[in-house]
């Protein structure tokens, strides 16, 4: 038979149509500890979703020479050794759209709230995405306002900034979050708050937060909790990066925060090991900044032709005794634009939220900071590093000139001013207002005690006057003057 006949042949059988689907087949040699070893798909991909015969979900995690290695996403009592499974050939996507606002899922865009099924959905998002090009992305530059005092205005964000928060365990980094979250209440940002690994009781607690704070209706919450197999919790941040990712190509905002990479981390340390990788430093794989880098690198701002939408990421990591030269820690500073870190004595000494505004630092967020904010914050944050340092002096006795005592003062007050409590995320009019006002000198013949009541005036001045951010600093100066002379009179 010649070769044209041959290749003749061979066309009309792959054209031949018998109404059958021909899938590659395997057989599980072992599963346990949320893996599975399989043989027989000798065509495997990386991020390939397998099928089981009964009814279980695994994706390709590891390649050897005569078995995979698969991350088990579902997981029933019937599976075990000797188990058909069916390679399908794709990879793993999520449902995305306008109908996931208010939504609680899991990472496979599952519904895990008592809502129904998902509607209003407009496609689906791969998990795993090349990061938008160069060409496609544009500078930094409209700011995203969180609502605390010290980030708006000493640590600014922009959008499309990807900002860390660090520090240890129960200093207050997923409410800095949390109030962010609250604080685009009304601002056209699509939220997506990521949860991973975290208790039932904390994710309750979360979503209900959101929800008491009128949060929930521009936020979709993605849940991978504590019980969870571990290849829904690595998979949990790239899920809620795709949801994130989808919009912002339709020219959105949007803002993501993943609580924490820590834990996610852990979760791909122990699934590396399970799997036989080589352990690295600390026992993680050596890729596991690749994957915090595949990750964060896709937050961005894209320019005007490509729609002009952003994804701004705010990973929450933590650390052990302030140590922040840790493995995990320094690959995240090193991948974000900038950190956010909370100290432990500033939270014990009462001063919340506990951010060490010398170890923090936002390195493209001035670019997007509002011009009248930008300028009135100029010098506060050398400034407050001065007075602390000369506050040192002041614990030995030592005798200061009049210049520093008046220094010393003017710190102590803007100490004060800092302090905010959790969930009281603050409008960008009343950060100005008090910027002015203390700049001006206003604060400096208050009392620290009766800071609170005034601080307490001027935002409910703020919220019913509705001042214009653009307005003029002799505005400005003129409505501070007269919130402190009402103050003035209030008290005689």
């Amino acid at each position: 038979m010649t070769n044209s006949l041959l290749e003749a042949r061979s066309e009309q059988i792959k054209n031949y149509r018998f109404g059958l689907r021909i899938h590659e087949t395997g057989h599980v040699v072992s599963v346990g500890d949320g893996i599975t070893w399989i043989s027989g798909l000798p065509s495997a991909a990386m991020d390939d979703v397998l099928i089981f015969e009964d009814g279980s979900q695994a994706v390709v995690f590891d390649l050897n020479r005569d078995r995979v290695g698969a991350v088990l996403l579902k997981q029933t009592e019937k599976l075990t050794a000797g188990i058909a499974v069916r390679h399908t050939r794709e990879s793993l996507h999520v449902p995305v759209g306008d109908g996931l606002l208010g939504r609680v899922i899991d990472p496979l865009g599952e519904p895990l709230d008592d809502l129904g099924a998902l509607t209003d959905i407009s496609g689906h998002n791969l998990l795993e995405k090349n990061s938008p090009p160069i060409i496609a992305r544009d500078f930094v530059h409209k700011p995203l306002y969180t609502g605390c005092k010290i980030i708006d205005t000493m640590i600014p964000i922009g959008k499309g900034q990807r900002q860390l928060l660090i520090g240890d365990e129960g200093l207050g980094r997923s409410a800095l979050a949390i109030d962010t979250v609250i604080n685009q209440r009304n601002k056209d940002v699509y939220c997506i708050y990521v949860l991973i690994g975290q208790r039932r009781s904390t994710i309750v607690n979360t979503i209900e937060i959101l929800r008491d704070y009128g949060a929930l209706d521009h936020t979709v919450i993605v849940v991978a909790e504590a019980s969870a197999l571990p290849g829904l919790q690595h998979l949990a941040p790239f899920t809620g990066c795709a949801i994130a990712e989808s919009w912002m190509t339709q020219g959105h905002d949007t803002l993501i925060v993943y609580d924490d990479l820590s834990t996610h981390a852990r979760t791909y340390r122990e699934l590396s090991l399970l799997l036989r990788r080589p352990p690295g430093r600390e026992a993680y794989p050596g890729d596991i900044f690749s994957v915090h880098a595949r990750l964060l690198e896709r937050s961005t701002c894209l320019n005007a032709a490509n729609g002009g939408g952003s994804m701004t990421a705010l990973p929450v990591i933590e650390t052990n005794e302030g140590e922040i030269a840790d493995y995990i820690p320094t690959n995240l500073i090193s991948i974000t634009d900038g950190q956010i870190y909370l100290d432990r004595t500033l939270f014990t000494g009462g001063f919340r939220p506990a951010i060490d505004i010398g170890k923090s630092v936002s390195r493209i967020g001035g670019q997007a900071q509002h011009q009248h904010i930008k300028t009135e914050s100029g010098r506060m944050k050398l400034d407050y590093l001065q007075f602390l340092e000369l506050e040192m002096f002041t614990r030995f006795g030592a005798k200061l000139e009049t210049s520093m005592q008046k220094a010393i003062k003017r710190g102590r007050l803007l100490r004060e001013i800092l302090k905010q409590e959790r969930f009281t995320p603050m409008p960008v009019e009343f950060q100005l207002a008090w910027l002015v006002a203390f700049n001006d000198g206003l604060f400096d013949d208050v009392e620290i005690d009766a800071i609170p009541g005034l601080l307490e005036q001027i935002a409910k001045y703020i919220e019913e006057s509705s001042p214009a951010l653009d307005m003029e600093r002799e505005h400005w100066q003129q409505l501070a003057q007269g919130l402190f002379n009402r103050h003035k009179n209030s008290k005689t």
